[in-house]
């Protein structure tokens, strides 16, 4: 049985999928995994069959637009307005792609971003699932993102957040998407009101790669949305680490770990500049992915070290505390490995993970990307390495989440209904 997985976006939106792809392979599954093509070398590498997806959003971040669309933030107006124009431009190419990497599947599982594939799944008459890495259900809970940091009145008002962000996308795409299914898939328009009630309606499956003890399943949600926990694309077994990475992490006390991944500051030296003096002001070695600022990490004192990039799973378990963006990858990655975490978020889904984090006692509250000082984040650092009870927390959380598997928990539930 061929099962295609649709995903696009950076490596945090990338690697669960093919995670999740390789345990259905195991599971006797041939799998294709469709996404951008800097993600080639890696699908083919876990021995997944690779597919083009032409919209890469990696780029957009890039550009005036999507720079913009980062600096939305926690409102949820801006961000819809700047994210539907960059949808709209890319969802032509985007389209026709999925209608390749989906031909023959006899199931789809995509990505909220790649909607398509229920679309298609209904066109070829087979199962689909949604797989999503943060909360997008309707719910009372708590409002949609990226409003979901945020305090809310209650329940009604949180409902109404999750339609009206519904609706707003699906009105701007209505005419394009229905058009593509009339003419391309050879299946009828959809109503005003959109998918959303037909999904619910046809119970389309729904899995969530993250864990129950991260988020709590709401009340509200319908039997068949799980939350299976995490997917973790570890290391290979023979990756080794870089010499001067061992080198500096045996050369003083554990560092503390600060990296943006692929969120790019207004301004990437300021940026460098901040982290540096919160880092001298703890009184903390660092460990600084620069990522998309690379350009402006020069002449940097010795007790930082710079990197490009290196595996989560075996850098964060060395590290005091790991100062992040809030993406649910490395929200999970810093809980697994029981560091305390300071989340500095920048928009969409981030300000939710941090205010998780909080929560959970496992991090000091979060510090929005455009409120970030030296000051404040010395001492949200200082925080995150010296309160014995938050260190305490995120261990004893982190242990349970290496008891979990998000990927098992997945496949038996793909299993179940498919066979």
């Amino acid at each position: 049985m061929r099962i295609a997985i649709l995903t696009a976006g950076t490596r945090g939106d990338v690697q669960p999928y093919i995670a999740l792809g390789c345990g259905l392979q195991s599971a006797g599954y041939e799998v294709r995994l469709a996404t951008c093509g800097p993600f080639r070398e890696t699908v083919e590498a876990h021995g997944l069959e690779f597919k083009f997806l032409a919209a890469d959003p990696r780029e957009e971040m890039r550009g005036r637009r999507g720079k913009e669309w980062l600096e939305s933030g926690e409102n949820v107006v801006r961000f819809t307005l700047r994210m539907i124009p960059i949808l709209r431009e890319n969802l032509l190419r985007h389209l026709s792609d999925v209608e390749a990497a989906c031909d023959g599947a006899d199931a789809i599982v995509h990505s909220p971003l790649a909607f398509a594939g229920w679309h298609i799944a209904e066109a070829l008459r087979v199962p689909s699932f949604v797989a999503a890495l943060q909360p997008a259900t309707r719910t009372r809970a708590f409002p949609a993102m990226p409003l979901a940091a945020r305090w809310s009145p209650g329940g009604t008002y949180n409902l109404l957040t999750h339609v009206l962000l519904e609706q707003c996308v699906w009105q701007a795409l209505r005419s394009l998407l229905n058009r593509w299914r009339r003419e391309s898939l050879g299946i009828a328009a959809l109503p005003l009101s959109g998918p959303f009630r037909a999904m619910l309606e046809r119970r389309t499956p729904v899995l969530y790669a993250f864990s129950p003890l991260v988020v709590p399943k709401p009340g509200d949600w319908p039997d068949w949305h799980h939350l299976t926990g995490y997917w973790f694309l570890d290391r290979p077994d023979d990756w080794r680490p870089p010499a001067r990475v061992t080198g500096f992490l045996g050369a003083g006390p554990p560092p503390v770990y600060v990296g943006f991944s692929s969120m790019m500051p207004r301004d990437p030296a300021a940026m460098i500049d901040v982290v540096v003096g919160a880092l001298r002001r703890a009184g903390r070695r660092g460990i600084l992915a620069t990522g998309w600022m690379a350009p402006a990490a020069r002449d940097l004192p010795d007790d930082v070290l710079v990197l490009d990039e290196i595996p989560h799973d075996w850098l964060f378990p060395k590290v005091a505390a790991v100062v992040h963006h809030g993406g649910a990858g490395t929200t999970a990655a810093a809980i697994r490995a029981g560091a305390p975490a300071v989340v500095v978020p920048f928009f969409a889904d981030q300000p939710f993970w941090g205010t998780r984090v909080a929560a959970l006692g496992v991090g000091p509250r979060p510090i929005v990307e455009r409120r970030l000082t030296a000051v404040r984040l010395a001492d949200a650092i200082r925080a995150a390495v010296t309160d014995e009870g938050m260190r305490r927390r995120s261990a004893e959380l982190g242990e349970l989440l290496r008891a979990e598997d998000g990927v098992g928990a997945a496949v038996a539930i793909v299993d179940r209904v498919l066979r």
